[in-house]
C-alpha cells in the first residue's frame, strides 16, 4: 500500500501511527497474505483478537457508567447490539475502510470490500493496533467516537424484526410478513430486495447480502416510518 493511501486512511480515522506496520497488518486479510506468501501470522487475524477484547471492555464500561438503570442482562444485549457485525461493518462503511483493505484476488473480485464479516473483522483489527500503537486510551477514544454513539438507532436496527412485531401486534392488532422483491448479482454477491407487510399494506423496502439482513432493514425502515407519522 502506497504512502498516499496511508496516510488518507489515518486522515480519515482521526490517529496518526507512529508504527505503520501495524496498520498495514490490520489491513491484510487472510487471502492476501496466502496469495503473497507472507511470513505466517501477517494477516490482520491477531489484531482482530486483541482489538475484540479492547471493543467489548470499553463499551462494557461505557454502558455501565451511562447506564446505571440497566441491568447485566439488559446491558449485555444493548453491548451485543452496538458491536455485533453488521453495526461494526457499518462503522467501517463510514469511514470507507473497505477501499484501503489488502485483499487477495479472489476475495476481491466477489466482493469482500464490502462483506460485513471481513469490514467487521477489519474494523476490530484496525482497534488492536491502535491499542498496541497508542495504548488504552487511543483506541478508547476512537471506539468513543465511532462506535458508541447513536445508540438509539443501532439498538432500534439490532432489533428492528421483534420492535416491528410487537408494534403491528399490539398497536395495529394485525400480523407483519416480508415479501422477497428481488435478488440480483451473482450467487456469490447477491443483493436481496425484501418488503414488509402489514396484512395487506405494504410497509418500507430494505436491502441486504442475504435475505435475512434484508428483511432486518426493511423492519428498521419501517419503524423509522412509523416514529416520523406518530411525531407529525
Amino acid at each position: 500500500m502506497n504512502r498516499k493511501k496511508l496516510n488518507e486512511l489515518q486522515k480519515n480515522i482521526g490517529y496518526e501511527f507512529k508504527q505503520e506496520a501495524l496498520l498495514k497488518q490490520a489491513l491484510t486479510h487472510s487471502s492476501y497474505a496466502h496469495e503473497k506468501n507472507l511470513k505466517e501470522l501477517m494477516d490482520n487475524e491477531r489484531l482482530e483478537f486483541l482489538g475484540d477484547a479492547v471493543l467489548e471492555v470499553v463499551s462494557s464500561e461505557f454502558l455501565f457508567k451511562n447506564h446505571p438503570e440497566m441491568n447485566e442482562g439488559q446491558m449485555t444485549k444493548l453491548r451485543a447490539s452496538l458491536v455485533c457485525e453488521q453495526s461494526l461493518a457499518t462503522c467501517a462503511r463510514q469511514l470507507n475502510l473497505g477501499s484501503f483493505l489488502l485483499l487477495g484476488n479472489g476475495e476481491d473480485l466477489t466482493g469482500g470490500r464490502e462483506r460485513d464479516s471481513i469490514l467487521s473483522d477489519a474494523w476490530e483489527a484496525l482497534i488492536g493496533a491502535m491499542y498496541l500503537d497508542g495504548g488504552f486510551t487511543s483506541a478508547k477514544e476512537f471506539i468513543l467516537k465511532y462506535v458508541l454513539q447513536d445508540i438509539e438507532h443501532k439498538k432500534l436496527f439490532y432489533d428492528s424484526k421483534t420492535m416491528l412485531q410487537e408494534v403491528i401486534q399490539n398497536k395495529y392488532k394485525k400480523t407483519l410478513h416480508y415479501v422477497l422483491l428481488s435478488e440480483d448479482g451473482p450467487d456469490h454477491n447477491k443483493i436481496f430486495t425484501v418488503q414488509a407487510y402489514m396484512d395487506q399494506t405494504p410497509l418500507m423496502t430494505g436491502k441486504g447480502r442475504t435475505k435475512k439482513a434484508a428483511e432486518q432493514n426493511a423492519a428498521y425502515q419501517s419503524l423509522l416510518q412509523f416514529e416520523q407519522t406518530d411525531k407529525a
